[in-house]
């Protein structure tokens, strides 16, 4: 296991800290289903970091959708060495996929609701354009000249 020397200075945020985990652990880097309870093992290498910070960090990880989709067709957990420690059971894989499926979901509504937004600014604009144009032969046509 690679182990991160305590004289390391804490990171500053949550990102920071997978950013140094992704570095130190090629597991965490390959974005693998990691073993449940990893928190435990990371805190025993590191007694130094933020509880806070690491369950944070680890929320980011595994809720980003590499490692979503890597649970999706997974049937291995691992730990921080690479060494297959668990099963990933059909459960958790389905409830991967139902993430992932409706964080897209959710995306192509708001695409869909932006372009739907920007048309509209842009037939209001349109019509706006024409509006003054009339305005402006309707005062070229009635004024003294």
């Amino acid at each position: 296991m690679t182990e991160i020397s305590s004289t390391e200075s804490q990171p500053s945020s949550a990102r920071a800290l997978l950013k140094q985990l992704q570095d130190a652990f090629p597991v965490i880097a390959e974005h693998r289903p990691l073993a449940i309870g990893i928190d435990k093992q990371l805190l025993e290498m590191r007694p130094a970091t933020d509880r806070k910070q690491l369950r944070v960090a680890l929320g980011v990880h595994t809720h980003s959708v590499r490692y979503l989709k890597a649970m999706q067709a997974a049937t291995q957990r691992f730990d921080l060495a690479g060494t297959a420690v668990g099963e990933v059971s059909e459960e958790q894989r389905a409830l991967a996929s139902k993430e992932l499926i409706e964080r897209f979901r959710k995306q192509a509504e708001e695409h869909k609701a932006a372009k739907a937004a920007k048309a509209a600014a842009e037939k209001q604009a349109r019509a706006e354009q024409e509006r003054a144009q009339k305005l402006d032969q309707l005062l070229n046509k009635f004024s003294r000249k």
